[in-house]
């Protein structure tokens, strides 16, 4: 890579940025975070970013808001600091699933936080399978947003996939489920879901032919896992014959992956590193699969000014 580019990271994920520095041959420049006595945070960027294409890789992981901040910081520290360009790496939006007003009184987090970023100094972003397509237009600066269907499909592709169906848990996300089918050749079926609150919800049928089938369950992400469980004893009742659970954010929150795992009838959970998996949630049956090539080529891109959307067709 070029001698005008600079890449920084925040607290929640540096593994994953020296990961993808490493495919980009550029190395991964300090940043200090500080904590002043009445518990404000300073961020200071520790290499000259003036006239620079400058990439900042933070996931909003937990804790969610602290690691806000410290983007926030970095954002305005490149500005700061006379940046050309400052794209912002974000792995995993969390705030993404807060967007739309489903209740009456309440806010909307993905537009608002979006709307942070930008006033902070955000040029560009740079995002991994948001939470809905709407949240991609909830920024006012330009997005490429990538997904993680390709390496997903290239793990799951070792296998016998002749009696195979990906079952999208709910109908929201039929569309990359459907996607992702078509790279396996497989058919696609997808829960009747409704969710009463964030860890209760409920699947009434699954639309599709699946009785008998090698089932691969795929969603965007796994927190409580809520959905997933419910949607397994679905699938026992209408007698499959196996089951792999996919998704790109493996939050894996209380307990999530444990209790995934537990069913025997679950051959294998797969994810990606967008968000760090901490060594007491590695398990037997827990697969990570790396996002860095991908993020890495597009921030090649990025900075190259060459397309990003080719990414999607080299399947």
């Amino acid at each position: 890579m070029h001698e005008d580019i600079a890449v920084f990271s925040g607290n929640a994920h540096p593994e994953l940025a020296a990961e993808i520095c490493a495919h980009l041959g550029t190395p991964l420049r300090p940043v200090r975070v500080s904590r002043f006595a009445n518990d404000c945070l300073e961020v200071q960027l520790q290499a000259n970013c003036r006239e620079r294409d400058v990439f900042l890789i933070q996931p909003l992981v937990p804790p969610v808001q602290e690691n806000l901040v410290e983007l926030l910081l970095m954002l305005d520290a490149a500005k700061g600091a006379s940046a050309a360009r400052t794209t912002v790496v974000l792995p995993h939006y969390a705030y993404a699933r807060s967007d739309k007003k489903d209740a009456p009184r309440i806010s909307i987090g993905g537009r608002l936080v979006a709307d942070l970023m930008v006033a902070a100094g955000a040029d560009r972003v740079l995002a991994m399978t948001l939470h809905s397509p709407q949240v991609h237009g909830f920024f006012s600066v330009p997005v490429d947003h990538l997904h993680a269907l390709r390496e997903l499909a290239a793990h799951f592709r070792q296998y016998d996939l002749d009696n195979a169906v990906v079952v999208s848990p709910d109908l929201g996300n039929a569309k990359p489920a459907a996607d992702f089918a078509r790279l396996l050749g497989v058919p696609v079926a997808a829960g009747a879901k409704q969710r009463y609150e964030d860890d209760r919800v409920s699947i009434s049928a699954v639309i599709g032919e699946v009785m008998g089938k090698d089932v691969i369950v795929l969603d965007d992400e796994i927190a409580r896992g809520s959905t997933v469980l419910e949607l397994l004893d679905r699938l026992r009742e209408l007698k499959v014959n196996s089951i792999r659970v996919a998704c790109t954010h493996g939050l894996f929150a209380d307990g999530a992956l444990d209790r995934i795992s537990a069913a025997e009838d679950v051959l294998e959970v797969v994810c990606t590193n967008t968000v760090p998996i901490p060594p007491d949630k590695q398990m037997p049956k827990l697969r990570v699969l790396s996002i860095a090539p991908a993020l890495a080529e597009a921030m090649r891109r990025i900075h190259n000014g060459e397309s990003v959307s080719v990414l999607f067709d080299q399947v």
